[in-house]
């Protein structure tokens, strides 16, 4: 059984998906490594033990994304939790180390209960698909946006990328991202825009930090790491899964198994891990592979880069340092294309529906952030108002 398993992943394995794995984790990884460090950082932490934070967040969401890709047969991807890096780097003035990995457990454990009482499968049962859609192409219309904001500051490069992803749709959409990746890295070093002098390879080591309890800590940073951690990453990473169809995947499970790794990787620096919304989004769309079946395999090879990260902390952090920012911007907002086209037809083909997702888009890509918590919370809650409102009522 192990034998024929292992032959259909092999089978079910393309290029495209590979591809679709390894820009997931260039778009979640470069776009927010430095918060994580800026974390890392505010905690206290020294150069070898923020190597260990990379490194502990990587082994988590390679496992993790490994694993419950395989399980489900569904490209499920899970990240650090990038508000609640945010929010420990601002947070974290005058608290020391242990108690900011206490902290963490905190919020860990809290996540744990949540997933493992089913609570949260619950909730999500409750959010109508066209709302989950909206919220989601509000998520990502940035990224879209950041292709041609990009375009204004370095032409030549966004135009030959721009011009690649556009002949890969025509003639090979199953290797547009590849061609977009190769255009931008070549353009990129006949620039000279690519750096890799500073560059070396060697292994990260996890360093244990024994947690302490300060009963205000857990309060003032775990407690808010877990809202936001809740509100502003798996509730759009489980939307991102249902907007994409595959509605079948268990919501709890996920949250739980998130919520384990995190409690057994927070004493090595892995504060928070999640469902990812947005590099997910590049595994779960047709640009991965056109049959959905077997796009998990693009989560799993998601997986193993993630794995290469949590190796190869320092280096990886380098590697991506050394690419122009105008690159990374254009390749997440190609890749992304699909899953938002798809995402607003979603939202607006219940006409019914049509005000309410409206309003949770606006909401979301508005950024507005209340209390701490992201626009994505907010673009939903006023979107499930205004269904109650204008669909239940009617």
């Amino acid at each position: 059984m192990e034998q024929v398993t292992q032959r259909s992943l092999i089978a079910d394995s393309t290029l495209s998906t590979v591809s679709a794995g390894f820009v997931a984790v260039m778009v979640g990884f470069a776009s927010s490594v430095a918060i994580v460090l800026q974390a890392a950082a505010a905690a206290g932490a020294n150069e070898a033990q923020m190597v260990s934070w990379i490194g502990a967040l990587g082994l988590g969401m390679g496992l993790t994304c490994i694993g419950f890709s395989w399980y489900y047969r569904a490209p499920v991807l899970t990240a650090w939790s990038t508000p609640g890096a945010a929010l420990l780097a601002t947070s974290l003035s005058g608290v020391s180390l242990p108690e900011a990995v206490g902290a963490f457990l905190f919020s860990a454990l809290l996540t744990l209960i949540l997933g493992i009482s089913g609570a949260f499968e619950r909730i999500m049962s409750r959010v109508p698909l066209p709302i989950a859609s909206a919220m989601l192409a509000g998520i990502l219309v940035q990224f879209g946006l950041s292709i041609f904001t990009s375009l204004e500051a370095n032409p030549l490069l966004l135009g030959s990328m721009l011009a690649a992803y556009l002949a890969g749709r025509r003639w090979l959409p199953r290797y547009g991202i590849i061609l977009v990746l190769s255009a931008g890295f070549v353009v990129s070093w006949l620039l000279g825009e690519i750096h890799l002098e500073k560059l070396s390879w060697a292994l990260g080591k996890p360093q244990w930090v024994t947690p302490a309890f300060d009963f205000s800590v857990l309060l003032g940073v775990g407690l808010p790491l877990f809202i936001v951690t809740m509100t502003s990453q798996n509730i759009p990473g489980v939307a991102t899964l249902r907007a994409s169809g595959y509605q079948k995947v268990p919501a709890s499970p996920l949250i739980g198994g998130t919520g384990l790794a995190s409690l057994l990787l927070a004493p090595f620096g892995g504060f928070a891990l999640n469902l990812a919304a947005i590099s997910a989004a590049v595994c779960t769309g047709p640009e991965a592979h056109p049959d959905p079946q077997r796009r998990y395999t693009a989560g799993i090879a998601a997986g193993f880069f993630y794995l290469l990260t949590g190796l190869f902390g320092a280096s990886v952090v380098a590697l991506f340092a050394a690419l122009p920012q105008e690159m990374i911007a254009g390749v997440a907002g190609l890749a992304l294309l699909g899953v938002v086209s798809s995402s607003l037809a979603g939202a607006t083909a219940d006409p019914e529906s049509r005000d309410a997702a409206l309003i949770a888009f606006l909401i979301t890509a508005s950024g507005v952030s209340f209390f701490g918590i992201g626009a994505a919370f907010w673009g939903l809650l006023g979107g499930l108002v205004c269904h109650w409102l204008l669909v239940r009522r009617r």
